[in-house]
C-alpha cells in the first residue's frame, strides 16, 4: 500500500483508511482510493452505466484483484462510511470490486443491498501436495501438457535463458515497457504507465521478483511477481510475440513462476485475470470476481 501510494498506477485522486474500533482495539481495516475514471481496464462498462468521467469510491486499486474486508465482519458500518465519504467527496460511485464469488464479503454486501456482477475470473493453482513443476504439467489439460512441454524443449534448443531475479537486480523500465506493450495489444496499455510501473515494482522491494526469458540479451519474455506469506502472485506479465525461434515465451513464464513458487514453500500460484483459454488449458483454476457499487 506504501508503494502504490508513492507511485499510484492509475488515476487516484486519494487514499482513505477506514479502522472500525471496539474499545480502541481496531477489529476491522479497509483501504479505499478515489478514483478519476472509475473503469481504467472496462470492467465495469458491460455491467454498469459508467462514463469515462465517473469518479469512484472504490475498495483498494484495480491492480489487487483479490478484495476482502480485513478483520472481523463490520460490512454495514464500513460501507455507511464509505457512502457517507463518497457524498462529500462529489464521486458518482462506491463500493467494492474484485469480490470473490464465494466469499462471505459478497453475501454481506448483497445483504446491504448492493448488486453483485459478474465482471472477471481470477486464476490459481493449488500448489498443496505438489513436490516438482512436473506435478503442475501434470495437473495441466492433455493439449496443455504437450503445450508446456514442447515449449520448454524449444526455449532449450533456440538458447533462451529462463531466470528469477529479485527487482533490484533486473532492468525495470525495460520490464514496464515489455508489460506495457503487451497490455497495449487488449486496449489496456495505460494500466502500466512504464515509469511510474518501474517506480512502483522499485517500491515493492523483497516482496516482489522477475522472472526472464531472454535470447541473447533480448527480453522476450518476463513475469513480475508478487509474494506474500502463502501466494505467489505471477501479477504482471510482459511477452514479445516476435521471437526468432519457434516457442512462445508466455506458458514458459508460468511453467517457472510454479517452480519458484514451489522453491519458496508457498502454497497457491495466483495467476492473475483475463487469458481464459490458456489458463483454463494449463492448469489453472478459475474463481468468478464480482462488482458490488451503488451510486452515491
Amino acid at each position: 500500500m506504501r508503494a502504490y501510494e508513492r507511485y499510484p498506477l492509475t488515476g487516484v485522486e486519494a487514499f482513505f483508511y477506514f479502522v472500525v474500533r471496539d474499545h480502541g482495539r481496531a477489529v476491522a481495516v479497509l483501504p479505499v482510493s478515489l478514483l478519476r475514471g472509475v473503469d481504467p481496464i472496462g470492467h465495469l462498462r458491460p455491467r454498469y452505466p459508467v462514463s469515462d468521467g465517473d469518479r469512484g469510491l472504490l475498495s483498494h486499486v484495480w491492480h489487487c484483484y483479490d478484495a476482502w474486508l480485513p478483520g472481523e465482519p463490520h460490512v454495514a458500518a464500513v460501507t455507511g462510511e464509505m457512502r457517507a465519504l463518497a457524498g462529500e467527496l462529489g464521486a458518482d460511485w462506491y463500493g467494492f470490486i474484485n469480490v470473490p464469488r464465494t466469499s462471505p464479503l459478497r453475501d454481506a454486501l448483497i445483504a446491504e443491498g448492493f448488486p453483485a456482477e459478474h465482471i472477471e475470473y481470477r486464476f490459481t493453482v493449488d500448489l498443496r501436495g505438489m513436490t516438482s513443476v512436473d506435478d503442475y504439467i501434470a495437473g495441466a489439460r492433455t493439449r496443455g501438457r504437450a503445450n508446456l512441454r514442447r515449449n520448454g524443449r524449444r526455449a532449450q534448443d533456440a538458447g533462451a535463458t529462463i531466470r528469477v531475479l529479485e527487482t533490484g537486480e533486473g532492468d525495470l523500465m525495460e520490464v514496464a515497457e515489455l508489460c506495457a506493450a503487451t497490455t497495449a495489444r487488449h486496449g489496456t496499455g495505460a494500466f502500466y504507465p512504464p515509469g511510474l510501473f518501474a517506480d512502483f515494482v522499485t517500491a515493492l522491494g523483497d516482496h516482489a521478483c522477475l522472472v526472464e526469458v531472454r535470447e541473447d540479451a533480448k527480453l522476450v519474455g518476463v513475469a513480475v511477481c508478487l509474494r506474500d506469506e502463502t501466494r505467489f502472485h505471477a501479477w504482471a506479465c510482459g511477452v514479445d510475440y516476435d521471437t526468432r525461434a519457434n516457442y512462445s515465451p508466455y506458458p514458459i513464464l508460468y511453467t517457472e513462476s510454479v517452480a519458484q513458487a514451489l522453491r519458496e514453500g508457498r502454497l497457491v500460484l495466483e495467476g492473475g485475470r483475463s487469458n481464459h483459454a490458456f489458463k483454463l488449458k494449463h492448469g489453472l483454476s478459475p474463481l468468478p470476481l464480482d462488482a458490488c457499487l451503488s451510486r452515491v
